[in-house]
């Protein structure tokens, strides 16, 4: 008998499994589910950002064909409840309830007022224009600063204050000392815009209720069936053990189906009270006004240094908009930022000050990154500013002050333990795939000659926090749930592997990376496992996928699981072998009697022995299926170093990106196709944000970008070629040495990019361009910095000079 496996299955390019169903369209996404007597939902929405609701009849609608019913915020409103925020991140947050469908006021464009039910969604629709709605106009509430004044209008006028919360975190000395004795200060703004997510799906739900016993199943293309379960459970009174949740195959999230939204509620509602099956799908308009946003924030940065470039101090003031009302995480997003605002610099002391803001507006909530670009933008940014205040080389002055790979584990001036880490390999190994110095001296050369079109070089060196991880930290944190994860291994009576996770793919390749996890620690074929996930009848634990927490968590979840079924089956085998445990060799999935290798039992055999039960152990149960939860003892840190060359036609304000190099180290790597797709995937969402994309609103809180016609989200084709390597430096905290690469490319490329722009027209006097660098922003910054006219107000183009 030869071993089972010969190559090992961790660290090979495996095809997705996933792929093959995906790409053929043998899927089950939400919008494809029918079932008997299907309804379709269809929601009115507020045109308004703010207005009382007055008189609401919702009787014309019943009278178009095809429709069934019609209902008002009021007529559903005994048995909702508020729909939840997880993260109250302050003793006195302002948490205003949020009803699931308006009722006596709406507080943005896109609130929900009515839901129609009819026989297809056509029919839907077209009823909601019979609706009539009485709207008394409020005044909107848009600027951040303007709405902490005390005459400005409110969003919850029973709260008394638009100021949701102020988050502090100073830690080392005192900011001021450190500013009195530092020889350069900098001081800057940075506008971090609302962001529109754009996943391939649209959001979708469809309730199939069990009137008979009271049972619902809840389909939903989510990130989170689990914590959704008990959230939904909660506002809507519907006992869990009654209610089964269902994430089937979900096209993208990026953050923006972390979350528990009124659709589900109302969906829920409406299918317990006519006892029929209801389908709600959006349509990419109304997701664009109903899914929640990301980023949203105004950042006040200032750094101060010696005449060396030795980093003192930083403090941070921020502005957050919440939006209109608290969801499930919304107050935590900027709290998960304030712990990386510090990055991969040493300093004396750190200061961050943060104030959640209602406005008007769409709520605001977890986007790719999740307040951790945000603080990456920042530092990375003010380090550039430095660089050129003190005359440094902007790589120079982050390796005078970066954590040095002997120091490691190191505690940060903001208190997180970085368990390892390895920067100079990584910024080494950018530098040379891109050709720094080459690219410095022709960017002299260009700047002696005038040329019109000026070439800029970008640098972003990151870590982040990822693997949403342990739950004493989450408490000290007043997050509601905890940081573990769940796993299961299955051991079928014909030797084939079923895992079963809590973690809840959306286009990661959980199922690819998960079999290959398995199958190296059970040694057994990687064809021959299957991975169940997203339904919590199948899959009851689970906290579910955001945050870069699923391979990290889960995936060692699922390895420690295994550990567990080996050292089950190590007891039957050893019965079966008449050897002592201490005496059996595991190896490529096959149990041996040290000494004597003809004496083997494969752990296929262990299975169906376990499963006839002829002869087990004295005492021993019936199986050697295991289960595991593990909470892990840290966050796991990324980190790379990213560098960008654009040129910048300072005429026109047109800005192409050269080229773009990134060397990410995300630990030890399962699968490096995978690593390599999430990498490119988050690349062109860190640098859309730097060039294309933002939501805009007009004075009057319309949404103005609410098309794809408007809100622009670049193809391939507005993209560059991205070089793309990794270092490994294993992290100490998992027994896989994994850390994370979800988020990674989005976090890095955002201030590379606007690096490289800023870097290209620094001579010409600008130091800052407001995001996104559209070419009418960047010719506007040229202008201002050159005192011509052709400025906006919001160009943003200077920033506060700093003083040596």
């Amino acid at each position: 008998m030869t071993d089972q496996i010969a190559e090992p299955e961790v660290g090979r390019s495996r095809a997705r499994k996933e792929d093959a169903r995906l790409v053929t369209g043998q899927t089950n996404w939400t919008d494809n589910i029918q079932v008997s007597g299907l309804l379709q939902l269809a929601i009115l929405r507020s045109p308004m950002a703010h207005a009382r609701i007055g008189r609401i009849d919702v009787s014309p609608a019943l009278a178009r064909p095809g429709v069934i019913a019609a209902f008002s915020g009021r007529d559903l409103a005994e048995g909702l409840g508020s729909l939840p925020c997880a993260w109250p991140v302050t003793e006195d947050i302002v948490l205003p309830d949020h009803p699931p469908i308006a009722v006596d006021e709406v507080r943005y464009a896109g609130d929900p007022v009515a839901v129609v039910v009819a026989r297809d969604r056509y029919a839907a629709a077209d009823a909601l224009e019979a609706i009539e709605v009485d709207y008394e106009p409020l005044p909107p509430v848009l600027d951040l600063e303007a709405a902490l004044a005390e005459d400005a209008p409110l969003v919850h006028s029973d709260k008394g204050t638009n100021r949701c919360y102020d988050w502090l975190l100073a830690t080392g000395e005192d900011f001021a000392s450190v500013r009195e004795r530092a020889d350069v200060t900098v001081k800057r703004r940075y506008h971090q815009q609302r962001l529109i997510p754009n996943a391939m799906e649209p959001r979708a739900v469809v309730v199939t209720p069990l009137p008979a016993s009271g049972e619902y199943t809840l389909y939903s293309a989510t990130q989170i069936p689990h914590i959704l379960r008990i959230m939904l459970a909660v506002v809507t009174g519907i006992p869990e053990q009654k209610l089964r949740v269902i994430a089937p195959d979900v096209g993208g999230g990026f953050g923006s189906k972390l979350q528990v939204y009124g659709e589900e509620a109302i969906a829920l509602a409406v299918a317990r009270r006519l006892g029929r099956p209801v389908k709600w799908t959006e349509s990419r308009s109304e997701g664009y006004l109903a899914t929640h946003h990301g980023r949203g924030m105004i950042q006040d940065i200032e750094i101060a240094a010696d005449r060396d470039g030795k980093l003192l101090g930083l403090k941070v003031d921020l502005l957050a908009d919440m939006g209109a009302y608290l969801m499930l995480v919304t107050p935590g997003i900027p709290i998960l930022g304030a712990f990386m605002y510090p990055a991969i610099y040493k300093m004396d002391s750190y200061e961050f000050n943060c104030t959640g803001v209602f406005t008007t507006r769409t709520p605001t909530d977890a986007y790719r990154g999740a307040g951790r670009p945000e603080a990456t933008y920042a530092i990375e940014r003010i380090m550039d500013e430095l660089a050129a205040e003190l005359g440094l080389d902007p790589i120079e002055l982050r390796r005078r002050n970066w954590i040095r790979h002997e120091e490691f584990p190191y505690t940060s001036i903001a208190g997180l333990t970085y368990d390892s880490g390895n920067y100079e390999a990584a910024t080494e190994r950018a530098l040379a795939l891109f050709g720094y110095d080459k690219l410095r001296a022709e960017q002299a050369d260009r700047h002696e000659r005038g040329d019109t079109v000026r070439l800029g070089i970008g640098v972003s060196t990151y870590t982040e926090m990822c693997g949403l991880a342990p739950s004493r930290v989450l408490r000290d944190l007043r997050y509601a749930a905890g940081g573990w994860e769940a796993a299961s291994i299955r051991m079928l009576p014909t030797g084939k592997v079923e895992v079963v996770t809590g973690t809840s793919p959306h286009g990661q390749g959980h199922v690819t990376c998960w079999s290959q996890i398995a199958a190296d620690v059970l040694g057994v074929p990687f064809e021959d496992v299957q991975v169940v996930h997203g339904d919590t009848k199948a899959a009851p634990q689970g906290m579910d996928t955001y945050g870069s927490r699923s391979l990290v968590v889960g995936g060692t979840a699922v390895h420690h699981a295994a550990v567990k079924v080996i050292d089950k089956a190590r007891r039957v085998a050893a019965h079966l072998l008449e050897a002592s445990e201490n005496d059996l060799e595991f190896t490529n999935g096959v149990f041996s009697v040290t000494g004597s290798p003809e004496a083997r039992k494969t752990i296929q055999e262990v299975a169906f022995a376990t499963f006839s039960s002829h002869d087990l152990p004295e005492g021993m149960e019936p199986t050697i299926n295991a289960e595991y939860v593990v909470d892990p003892e840290n966050f796991s840190y990324p980190h790379g170093t990213h560098l960008c060359a654009v040129e910048v036609d300072t005429e026109t304000g047109r800005t192409q990106i050269r080229s773009y190099v990134s060397v990410d180290d995300v630990g030890r790597v399962i699968n490096p196709m995978i690593v390599e797709g999430q990498v490119h995937g988050g690349l062109a969402q860190g640098i859309a944000q730097a060039l294309y994309e933002e939501a805009v609103y007009d004075d009057e809180g319309n949404l103005v970008s609410g098309t794809m016609a408007d809100y622009l989200v670049p193809s391939s084709a507005d993209l560059p070629e991205f070089v793309t390597d990794r270092t490994e430096t294993p992290a100490v905290s998992n027994p896989l040495g994994v850390k994370g690469v979800g988020e990674a490319g989005t976090i890095a490329s955002t201030p590379a990019v606007v690096n490289a722009i800023v870097d290209a027209l620094r001579p010409l006097g600008v130091t800052d361009v407001r995001m996104p660098c559209t070419p009418q922003r960047v010719w506007e910054a040229i202008e201002d910095a050159s005192g011509g006219s052709g400025a906006s107000e919001d160009s943003g183009a200077l920033g506060e000079e700093g003083s040596a």
